[in-house]
């Protein structure tokens, strides 16, 4: 797999995404990302280049376990039309 740009990290309650959000990213970002998961109240993901299905479901699956809702700060390109494929509500959350 190509090496990645894209990091994770706490910063003021924010789990704090860079990069691009994609297949490749994914296995890198998720133990850290876990980690600090409980710590987290939000996503920022305003300094996030591109998100794919993969990066989708990284932050979905890590949204379900967060026990609450985590709201996202930003909007990088590939969002918003991935959660209405997958049916997402703006949290996240798969809509009923």
């Amino acid at each position: 797999m190509p090496p990645t740009d894209a990091s994770v990290r706490l910063d003021g309650g924010a789990l704090v995404f860079t990069g691009a959000l994609d297949r490749a990213a994914v296995a890198a970002l998720w133990p850290q990302a876990l980690a600090a998961l409980g710590q987290a109240r939000r996503f920022d993901l305003r300094a996030v280049r591109h998100i794919d299905s993969a990066g989708l479901a990284l932050l979905a699956e890590l949204a379900a376990r967060g026990g609450h809702v985590l709201p996202l700060d930003g909007d990088p390109p590939g969002l918003a039309e991935l959660r209405a494929a997958y049916r997402l509500s703006p949290p996240l959350a798969f809509d009923a």
